[in-house]
Parts: C-alpha cells; structure tokens; sequence
C-alpha cells in the first residue's frame, strides 16, 4: 500500500500517554480516505506508558496505517527527524501529541497540495482549547507563546511575512527536507526542557529560499493547554527559554544575525510598551503587566542570562 500513500503525519512524542491517545484517536475520524495517508508516532525514550497506549490504539483501528518508532536521541528535533525519514508521503504533515485535528485536516491539506503546484509548504490553524478557565493576564499576545496560536484569515492566503509556521500544525512536500535540510538538533524541546526555536530556524531557510507557503485555515487544529500550563512559574520559564533559544538560534547564524536579532529587540519593546498601554486603558492591569514581563524576560534569555 505504501505506493499509494500521499500524506505521512508525523507525531513525536515524550511521556504524554494519556494526551497522544486522545490525539490518535481524533484522527480516526478523518475524511480522507485511510489507503492515502500513514501516521508516524515517534517515541522519544518515554517513561511512561506511551508505547502501550499506541499499541491499544494501533489494536483497536487495524484500518488505519499506524507504527511508531523510537528515537533514542532526545530532542524534538532527532524525533521529527527520524519520522521524516521513516516517512514514505509526498506531503509530510507534523502535529503535536497534545492536539486534536478536526476531521477535514488532512484532506484540506491533501486537496491543496494538489491543486497548488507551487506551493512548498503550510501552515494551518491552531485554536487554543483550554481544560481550565485562563488566568485573567492570558491575552492575544501572551498566549501566543503557550499556545501557539495561528489564526490569520478566513481563506487561502500566502503566508505572512513575520510570522512562522511551527510543528503543531505544518505540512511540507518531501522534496523540501531533502534540498534544504530537516530541524536542527541542537534547537527544540529536549526532555522537560521548554528549549525552542528548531521551528523558526527551519522556517527562515525557506523563506530565505524564497519558497512559496500559505496559510491554510481549513486544516485546523486545537491545542489542548491543561491548567499546568498556565501557571506564573510556566509562563515565566517560557518566556525565558524563548529569548534563550533565539540566542542559539542566531548565533549559530552568525554574530551578525545575533546583533540585527538584538535591534529587533528593541523595536519589541516599543510595541510591547503600546500594547501594554492599550491595555492599562482599557484598564486591563493583569494584562498590562505580563506583556511587559513576558517581553523582559525574553530579553534576558537574548542576552544570555
């Protein structure tokens, strides 16, 4: 069967049993019919009972073209990689093991791939579903590092520039990984580590390439944020670990790209003091505060602190 599969979707996975099952089982429901697509589970040396929730999974829905593999070298980034390279589709498409996708997701991603020849990769919707209420200071933009929200448009649109994909919700033709590379090892989450980055430093070298993507808003998923994930302590660690990783990230570039990184930063921080006063306006305090916490502690992890 594998000849005709068009579509491999990707999941690395790391102790979230109970999480990927509910994943898993969302994907059951997919339009697309079952002989076109494979799904790629990625066990990256968990500890819990990961591998024996995929095999209840792969028991009780035989008609879906599922196998997981193990990486034993931790980080998100050897995970995807080695899923990639498992991986037998035209298209590869990447969630998260905390996500459900709706049933449409990969036949959108299917149709339009096939009818837009030029494009080399997207990205679709991610639509946060919180398991608890949001703490009052969650706002547009301090939720976005939680959840990664992507929400640009009703319709097919090229993808914006200043802003990136990531591998909760992302499909690239295969051709892509093999001229311009996979995620860098040294970027991405690793264990317990909130590290990131790998996403946007595989995002700038297309765009650099000048490769065609879109937003595709049909293919949408929801990120489900448990209430752990929104706690002062989280938040803060995040936020920290975000200016870290843009500080691997560009560095690994050059000195160059890490002092234009740095600039940049300073123009963030004057938006940051906008928003911050539109919401103290608004008399939004909560708010108010955490932007400018959030940009603060970005900055010290950019500046290697």
């Amino acid at each position: 069967m594998k000849e005709h599969i068009k579509i491999s979707l990707i999941i690395a996975t790391y102790n979230r049993g109970s999480k990927l099952f509910r994943t898993l089982c969302s994907l059951t429901q997919q339009t697309l019919p079952r002989h076109l697509w494979e799904v790629i589970v990625v066990d990256n040396n968990s500890t819990d009972d990961t591998r024996d929730v995929f095999a209840a999974f792969a028991a009780e829905y035989p008609g879906i073209q599922a196998r997981m593999v193990v990486e034993t070298r931790q980080g998100v980034s050897w995970a995807r990689n080695r899923a990639i390279a498992e991986s037998a589709g035209e298209v590869i498409v990447s969630i998260d093991d905390d996500e459900t996708a709706v049933p449409e997701f990969l036949k959108s991603y299917y149709d339009f791939f096939k009818t837009h020849r030029d494009a080399m990769a997207a990205g679709g919707r991610i639509i946060p579903e919180y398991e608890t209420p949001p703490p009052r200071w969650i706002g547009r933009f301090t939720e976005r590092p939680i959840v990664g929200t992507l929400d640009f448009s009703r319709r097919v649109i090229p993808f914006p520039k200043g802003k990136f994909f990531g591998g909760g919700n992302m499909a690239v033709r295969r051709c892509v990984f093999d001229r311009y590379g996979v995620f860098d090892p040294r970027l991405g989450r690793n264990g317990d580590s909130l590290l990131g980055g790998e996403e946007k430093d595989f995002y700038m070298r297309l765009r650099q390439a000048g490769l065609p993507m879109y937003f595709l808003p049909e293919a949408t998923i929801h990120h489900i944020i448990p209430a752990e994930k929104l706690t002062d302590a989280y938040f803060f660690r995040l936020c920290r670990l975000i200016g870290r990783s843009e500080r691997i990230r560009t560095l690994n570039l050059s000195v160059g790209t890490y002092i234009r990184r740095l600039l940049m930063e300073c123009i963030k921080w004057a938006g940051a003091c906008v928003v911050a006063t539109g919401y103290m306006l608004c008399f939004q305090w909560p708010r108010a505060e955490y932007v400018l916490r959030m940009r603060w502690l970005i900055t010290k992890g950019l500046l290697g602190y």
